[in-house]
């Protein structure tokens, strides 16, 4: 066997150590079945936040449908949320993956993160077509003209507040791409998932289980819903028979501690980011605040019931399987991260118009 005789462009090349088929076949390029060409080679930037990058996967089965022999190569900083099994190649945001970028070939490259250093490395990468959001003439540029609606919508507030198309309408038009429902990817432990749905159905004895959220992260503290309001919930919860579940990370523990104590509702505490996966699996319905929670619960194809206040409605795309609640007397911080009210508006999203939404879900 010489060099020549290398398929490099075989799916299963794994650059200098023998690949899948010689390890387990012991089979050489010259006499492989396993032969799988590569197709076009795409590569997506998008680095942040979490919830984000969960919402973007439904370009990869897109991509997939379009291009079924494609390969692709996923840049991120959160490269836990990205099923493997679905994506060629997950690299995490650092020198060495960037290097390798930068001396790559691609047929299509897309970044959807507007920081700085993807647009600059989306300007270098090279690519036979490219889109989303670019650097020319030492700013952030369009990198074609389906890019420009998103970009002006982040400019300036006023825009923002009067659009219409939500985020994967808008990712989608990006990438020239027409969205039809693809769903989203998940990182997604089966097994685990499987031995916590087993727990909580027997704890739940046949009630509807119902995943409350309690937590937004640190940027936006405006979203959250008062304690008071939770403890409502949970209560109104129990008296028609659901059995809530209080779900949170690290942040939200002594909080939610403090809503198991008060009310008797089940509280399992805080996990990894794999467990936490499975466990919010268990719920039938879930009810969040705009947070990561909206992305995983719809990566989980769970019904949901959404409150928002500081952002556009439209930015959010439910598949028919939820409801946004926001407060009756509007909000008046758009992306605020400071409320301009003695009293937040986030008080007017009353327990009571949670637990009919709740009702009209488990309908469903």
């Amino acid at each position: 066997m010489n060099l020549k005789d290398i398929k490099y462009d075989c799916r299963h090349f794994d650059g200098a150590i023998p690949c899948v088929p010689n390890k387990k076949h012991g089979v050489d390029c010259l006499n492989c079945k396993y032969y799988d060409k590569i197709g076009k080679k795409i590569l997506i930037i998008k680095l942040e936040a979490m919830g984000d990058v969960i919402r973007t996967t439904p370009l990869v089965v897109k991509y997939r449908e379009l291009y079924p022999d494609c390969h692709i190569t996923w840049l991120t900083l959160s490269p836990e949320v990205l099923p493997k099994d679905k994506i060629d190649k997950i690299l995490k945001w650092n020198e060495s993956s960037i290097f390798i970028i930068q001396n790559k070939k691609y047929d299509i490259a897309i970044n959807l993160d507007k920081e700085d250093e993807a647009c600059i490395l989306l300007q270098k990468v090279e690519a036979k077509e490219k889109y989303g959001f670019i650097w020319k003439d030492n700013h952030i540029d369009a990198a074609t003209q389906a890019a420009e609606h998103k970009l002006i919508t982040g400019f300036f507030d006023h825009y923002s507040q009067k659009n219409t198309k939500h985020y994967l309408d808008e990712i989608f038009e990006i990438c020239h791409l027409q969205f039809n429902d693809e769903p989203y990817l998940l990182n997604y432990n089966k097994n685990l998932a499987e031995q916590w749905q087993a727990k909580i159905k027997e704890k739940s004895k046949g009630k509807t289980i119902v995943g409350l959220n309690t937590g937004v992260g640190n940027r936006w503290a405006t979203r959250l819903l008062p304690e008071e309001h939770w403890i409502s919930l949970i209560n109104l919860l129990l008296k028609n028979d659901f059995y809530p579940i209080i779900l949170g990370g690290p942040q939200e523990n002594e909080k939610n501690s403090r809503f198991a104590d008060k009310t008797g509702a089940y509280y399992p505490g805080t996990f990894s980011l794999e467990e936490f996966f499975a466990i919010s699996s268990a719920c039938e319905i879930i009810v969040t605040q705009v947070s990561m929670m909206m992305h995983i619960a719809t990566a989980l194809q769970k019904k949901m019931v959404l409150m928002n206040n500081i952002f556009n409605k439209h930015e959010f795309y439910l598949y028919n399987r939820g409801v946004i609640v926001e407060p009756e007397s509007g909000c008046d911080c758009f992306y605020g991260n400071k409320c301009k009210r003695e009293t937040s508006c986030m008080y007017d999203v009353k327990p009571e118009t949670l637990l009919k939404e709740i009702l009209k879900l488990k309908k469903i």
